[in-house]
């Protein structure tokens, strides 16, 4: 009974000796001056901030943001707390219908779900259903029907509901009306977006009476059923709703063509259909960042300064008749990569990168938002999915 006592004894002692001997072994290994203990080693801080664009293709274009990645190196990754000490947001250039401005400390995966929310999910009006009472023009009625749907509408669709039972009314719909012939003989009549003008009070297309046995009604029912003029609502009353471009061309009519219709606009999505996507081009690349490893020199630098097509490198003078090439404009780079293809020694001397938690959004209008609101929009839509996600989870 006594020898087991013993036994136990010197093993826990043999334990103890051990721990203490690996905790100084660990101490010795945080002391030492190149062992980055806290802090990431400059090859993997690198490789998870920076793409690496090759001559071939471009490497290290992982992301790792979830927390624990390096939690051996005793660093924590916790993406939410880097977000919130370094996201910021810079505009660069801003303009009626266009805008860019970059996006800095944000993960690639919720810089691509802005630019998806901006497609397809910011609500516009457009034109769903048009009443055609005369076409003699050479479009068919269904082409120019398309034609119409792609017109953007000026037309602030948060002052509108969802139509819901296909029951139009003055606060889910708008009606244009487009009444052009050509009457000159001998030219042709250009129809253009600013001949769809705009009928505050509702269709003006009578339906059949639904009185079956007198065949009258009271008033002449047509397709909308708005209750009062829409020009008399404080909201539209000094926003006149139009087309948001005058100049699109609809229809070219012959002489004695006409064309004759309504046409009613409500409010959607992108998603369902890319007429109501408030944006012509969406989108977003990578800062880029180009580092000259060596100093290029005279011929070398006038070389380089010639082989990029966008003027990426400029030269400077140092002194004593000689010059280097300096990166004048590095957010110009387009990563045409022409620059490091005339061999491996300028690979050697020229670092192509781009900053995975820097991007440069650029967006054009399509004329129904002016762009800062459209950005202000989609971080609503997207602040509403995420307290979406938060109230399922709890």
């Amino acid at each position: 009974m006594s020898s087991d006592n013993e036994g136990t004894t010197s093993s826990s002692e043999s334990e103890g000796a051990d721990s203490v001997k690996g905790n100084a072994t660990l101490e010795f290994i945080e002391n030492l001056s190149d062992v980055p203990m806290g802090r990431l080693p400059s090859n993997i801080e690198f490789q998870r901030t920076r793409v690496d664009c090759k001559a071939d293709a471009p490497i290290h274009t992982d992301t790792f943001q979830y927390s624990g990645a390096y939690s051996s190196m005793r660093v924590e990754n916790s993406f939410l707390d880097y977000f919130c000490d370094n996201f910021r947001v810079e505009v660069i250039r801003l303009t009626e219908d266009e805008m860019e401005f970059d996006m800095i400390g944000i993960d690639p995966a919720l810089a691509n779900a802005f630019r998806r929310i901006l497609i397809s999910e910011v609500p516009t009006m457009a034109i769903e259903k048009v009443l055609i009472a005369n076409n003699t023009s050479v479009i068919q009625d269904e082409v120019l029907a398309q034609r119409l749907g792609l017109i953007p509408i000026k037309a602030d669709p948060r002052l509108f509901e969802y139509a819901e039972n296909n029951t139009a009314s003055e606060k889910n719909t708008i009606v244009f009306k487009l009444d052009v012939r050509c009457e000159r003989s001998g030219q042709r009549l250009s129809v253009k977006s600013k001949e769809l003008v705009w009928l505050p009070n509702g269709s003006e297309f009578p339906l059949e009476s639904q009185d079956s046995k007198t065949g009258l009604s009271s008033k002449p029912k047509t397709y909308t059923s708005f209750t009062c003029s829409q020009d008399s609502l404080p909201e539209f009353s000094g926003n006149p709703i139009a087309p948001a471009l005058g100049d699109i061309l609809i229809a070219r009519l012959g002489p004695g063509q006409e064309i004759e219709l309504e046409a009613h606009a409500v409010k959607g999505i992108g998603k369902t259909h890319s007429k109501w996507s408030p944006v012509s081009p969406v989108w977003y690349r990578m800062l880029p960042e180009i580092v000259l490893l060596e100093d290029i020199e005279d011929q070398l630098a006038e070389k380089l300064v010639a082989v990029c097509p966008v003027k990426v490198f400029d030269i400077e003078d140092i002194g004593k008749g000689k010059k280097r090439a300096t990166v004048a404009r590095p957010r110009a780079c387009t990563l045409c990569r022409e620059c490091i293809r005339e061999g491996k020694g300028w690979e050697n001397a020229i670092s192509l990168r781009r900053k995975k938690d820097h991007f440069i959004f650029n967006i054009e209008s399509s004329g129904v938002f002016p762009p800062e609101v459209l950005v202000t929009e989609a971080v609503k839509i997207l602040e509403d999915k995420c307290d979406r996600v938060i109230s399922d989870l709890s």
